[in-house]
C-alpha cells in the first residue's frame, strides 16, 4: 500500500515557515495536477493556517518533499520541518487530524470541514482514486464517531474563541468597543459569534467580496465593507481579527500608524490568524498595539484544554480500533480479484460437469450413475490443482505452503 502523507504543521514549524508553503485556493487545481504529473497517481492537498499536507498514493515518497520545495521555491530549508507518515501511520494520522487530535486547539471542529473541502477539490481535479476515496470516506466516518462517542468537542475551544478570550484580558468589557473583522470565512464567523455573545457594541466585517461580507454582517447587525475601504475604518477598531486567504499583506504598518494617530494613541488589539500573515509584522513594534499571531494563541488555549485531554485518550483508543479495521478491510480488498477468479473457475467446472451428468441421463444411464459421476468428477476437478501443488510442495520441503493449505481447507478444525 504506497500511501504516504508528507506535511508541515504548527508543531514542526513556526508561522514564518508555514506561510511559505500555503496553497492559494485559486491555484489548488493546478497544484493537484502538477503533483499528479510528478508521480503521485492519487493525491489530496490539505492547506490551512496550521498545516500543509500532501496525501498521496505514490511509489516514490521521497520525491514529495522535493516537489513541495520546488513548487513553492523554498529550496532545502523545509526539510527539518517536514514529517512523513507511511501506510498504517498515514491512516492513523488522517483519522487523528480529522478528529481534531492533531490541531493547535485539541478537538476543534473546523479541520474536518477543511479536509472535506480539500477532498472535494481533489475530486474535481481528478486526482482522487480508489485508495484515497476509501481513506477519506473512512476518515470522515471516524471523525463522526469520535464526535458522537466522546466529549472531545464539548467545550467551546477554538482559535477564534482564544482570540476573543485574549481580547477580554485587554479590555474590561466589549459593550463600549468596536471590532473590525477582516475576512468572511469560518474562523471569522466564529470570532463574530463569540464577540456578539459578549455584548460587543459595534462590528464591521471587511472582505474582498462585499456580498459575502454583507451576508455575514446581516447575522450580527454589523456593517460590511470591502478590503479597499479598510484604511478608512482602521481608526474605528478597538479589536481587529484578520483571517483571509490573501497571498500578500492586507494591513500595512503605515495604515496602522495613521489609524493610531487618528485614535490619539488609544490602544488597538490585533490578532492575525491568517497564514500567510495579513498584518505587517512591523506593527508589533508600535507602542499602542497588542499584535498576536496564530502561534501566540497557543499559550492562551492550553487552559481550556484540560477537560478535553481525557476524552482525547478515549478518542485515540477508538482511532486505533478504526485503523485496524481499515487496514483489515484494505487487505481484504487485495484478495477480492483472487476470490472472484476462484469462484469463476469453480462455477465453470460445476457447469461443465453438470452438463456431462445430464448427458448421461439422456443416454439412458441411471440417476445413481449420473449422480455418482457428478460427485466424483466434480470432486476430482476441484481438488486436483491444489493436491498437485501440495505434492510438489512436499517434495520441495515447502512446509509453509502445506501449513497454509491445512489452514485454508480447515483440515485441523476437528482437533480444535
Amino acid at each position: 500500500m504506497p500511501l504516504v502523507v508528507v506535511g508541515i504543521n504548527h508543531r514542526t514549524a513556526p508561522v514564518e515557515v508555514r506561510e511559505k508553503v500555503v496553497f492559494d485556493p485559486s491555484h489548488l487545481p493546478e497544484a493537484l495536477r502538477a503533483l499528479a504529473s510528478g508521480g503521485a497517481r492519487e493525491n489530496v492537498i490539505v492547506s490551512t493556517c496550521n498545516r500543509t499536507e500532501l496525501y498521496c498514493v505514490t511509489e516514490a515518497p521521497d520525491e514529495l518533499a522535493r516537489w513541495l520545495e520546488s513548487y513553492h521555491g523554498t529550496g532545502l530549508e523545509l526539510r527539518e520541518s517536514l514529517y512523513q507518515k507511511d501506510e498504517a501511520g498515514a491512516v492513523e494520522h488522517a483519522f487523528a487530524v480529522a478528529s481534531g487530535l492533531d490541531s493547535m486547539v485539541l478537538g476543534e471542529p473546523q479541520i474536518l470541514g477543511q479536509l472535506k473541502d480539500a477532498y472535494r477539490a481533489a475530486q474535481d481535479a481528478g486526482t482522487v482514486g480508489p485508495l484515497l476515496n476509501r481513506l477519506f470516506q473512512a476518515t470522515f466516518s471516524v471523525a463522526k464517531r469520535v464526535r458522537t462517542e466522546t466529549r472531545i468537542g464539548a467545550n467551546a475551544v477554538s482559535v477564534a474563541y482564544a482570540a476573543v478570550s485574549l481580547a477580554r484580558q485587554i479590555f474590561a468589557g466589549f459593550t463600549q468597543h468596536t471590532a473590525l473583522l477582516v475576512g468572511a470565512g469560518e474562523t471569522i464567523a466564529l470570532a463574530a459569534r463569540h464577540l456578539h455573545s459578549q455584548g460587543l457594541k459595534r462590528m464591521i466585517i471587511a472582505n474582498r467580496s462585499l456580498d459575502r461580507a454583507q451576508l455575514l454582517a446581516a447575522e450580527f447587525n454589523a456593517s460590511a465593507i470591502t478590503l479597499d475601504a479598510l484604511p478608512n475604518h482602521l481608526a474605528d477598531a478597538d479589536i481587529l481579527v484578520s483571517s483571509t486567504a490573501s497571498p500578500t499583506l492586507v494591513i500595512s504598518a503605515a495604515d496602522v500608524e495613521a489609524a493610531l494617530s487618528a485614535r490619539r494613541r488609544r490602544p488597538m488589539f490585533m490578532v492575525d490568524i491568517a497564514v500567510p500573515r495579513d498584518i505587517d509584522p512591523a506593527v508589533a513594534d508600535f507602542e499602542d498595539v497588542y499584535l498576536y499571531t496564530i502561534d501566540d494563541l497557543q499559550g492562551f488555549v492550553t487552559q481550556n484544554l484540560k477537560a478535553r485531554e481525557d476524552e482525547a485518550r478515549e478518542a485515540r483508543i477508538l482511532i486505533e480500533e478504526e485503523v485496524a479495521r481499515f487496514l483489515s478491510g484494505l487487505r481484504g480488498q487485495h484478495a477480492v480479484p483472487t476470490i472472484r477468479e476462484l469462484r469463476t473457475t469453480a462455477e465453470s467446472i460445476r457447469a461443465t460437469t453438470l452438463e456431462q451428468a445430464r448427458r448421461l441421463l439422456q443416454s439412458g444411464r441411471s440417476a445413481d450413475d449420473a449422480l455418482g459421476y457428478l460427485a466424483d468428477t466434480l470432486t476430482h476437478r476441484l481438488i486436483h490443482p491444489p493436491t498437485h501443488e501440495l505434492r510438489q510442495a512436499g517434495e520441495a520441503g515447502d512446509e509453509a505452503l502445506v501449513a497454509a493449505a491445512r489452514r485454508l481447507f480447515r483440515l485441523d478444525a476437528d482437533s480444535e
